[in-house]
């Protein structure tokens, strides 16, 4: 009663990034409020989702294993996760912001009466004060994300209801393994107490799945572009050094919408979130809506003819210029020097 629960997305039987970044979170907010994180995997063929998910600190697995839950169908989950919310008590809950979660995140949190903060950048713990009430209130989960289009960071409380629910962008957290050796408790569900046929009145006949060809989350360097590139013919050049590095290319969501990079590559609260050894961001101007989506970023590099622009705040080297002029002569030094 009162732990920390997270939703696991597993696909062929594999725990998704983003459900492990949570657990990874999960397990350090667990240890701040002394309590245990637990998992759910719902789905068929579960048998090896332990040892993937026990080494970032599980104490304990809720396993629902049946062919019917598998791909995922809104009724079911949505029944398994309210029966089991209902039955455990979870104080605070987790789910990617991801297709599945923004589709089953709303679905359980009206069902449950609870509320559900939506693609949180930042979730901590602390106190709040309520004056008008006259009530203070220990230990809550302070949602943090970006609101109005991105123009303010909102710090969201839900001091009365349960579970205190949010949703987290792949990328955004950290992933890291607590013990390779770590051991917790697994418990098999049995689906029929939570689900009822009526809930599986929608079956998937076929999928398909297209893969990204893009690998920016892992790139180790992003060559970004934003709307101060000015032209497609400047964005070659991008490439061209990210070919040199080694890296791939993004781009901010002004420059997508100008049609200078596609969608795939956009970077921010709307695209994906990286965190890569080396951020070098040309002609961006860095708005907190792509703040929010690269400021984990080892080290970066602005480069920008306008010295005031806000992304030079955050960059560990401002390049003030032209990237007609910058970007050629980096390509050359780069080539020149690397071995």
């Amino acid at each position: 009663m009162n732990n920390i629960f997270v939703y696991l997305e597993i696909e062929d039987g594999i725990v998704s990034d983003v459900s492990l970044e949570l657990l990874t979170k999960g397990r350090s907010l667990a240890n701040e409020l002394n309590c245990k994180l637990e998992a759910l995997a719902a789905g068929y063929g579960l048998d090896q989702v332990g040892q993937q998910v026990f080494p970032y600190g599980v104490d304990v697995l809720h396993l629902a294993d049946d062919k019917r839950l598998e791909p995922y169908t809104s009724l079911p989950h949505t029944s398994l996760l309210v029966k089991l919310f209902q039955e455990e008590k979870p104080q605070i809950a987790f789910m990617g912001a991801t297709t599945i979660g923004r589709d089953l995140g709303p679905r359980v949190s009206s069902a449950l009466f609870s509320g559900l903060t939506a693609d949180c950048t930042s979730l901590e713990i602390g106190g709040y004060e309520d004056r008008k009430a006259g009530k203070t209130y220990e230990n809550l989960l302070f949602q943090i994300r970006p609101a109005f289009g991105g123009n303010i960071v909102a710090t969201i409380v839900n001091p009365d209801c349960r579970p205190q629910m949010a949703t987290v962008r792949e990328g955004v957290m950290k992933k890291e393994i607590v013990d390779p050796a770590y051991k917790g408790e697994t418990r098999k569900l049995k689906v029929s107490d939570y689900v009822s046929d009526a809930d599986f009145v929608v079956e998937v006949i076929e999928r398909h799945i297209e893969k990204s060809k893009l690998n920016i989350k892992s790139a180790p360097i992003i060559v970004a572009g934003g709307y101060g590139v000015g032209s497609v013919e400047n964005f070659k050049l991008l490439h061209e050094l990210a070919a040199v590095l080694g890296g791939e290319v993004g781009a901010s969501r002004a420059a997508v919408d100008a049609g200078l990079a596609e969608h795939e590559r956009q970077i921010g609260q709307t695209g994906v979130t990286v965190r890569p050894k080396l951020y070098i961001a040309c002609g961006i101007s860095g708005q907190i809506q792509h703040i929010a989506g690269m400021q984990e970023s080892a080290m970066v590099i602005s480069i920008n003819n306008d010295p005031r622009a806000p992304i030079n705040a955050i960059a560990d080297y401002n390049i003030i210029g032209n990237i007609e002029e910058v970007i050629p002569k980096m390509i050359k030094y780069y080539k020149k020097n690397s071995k």
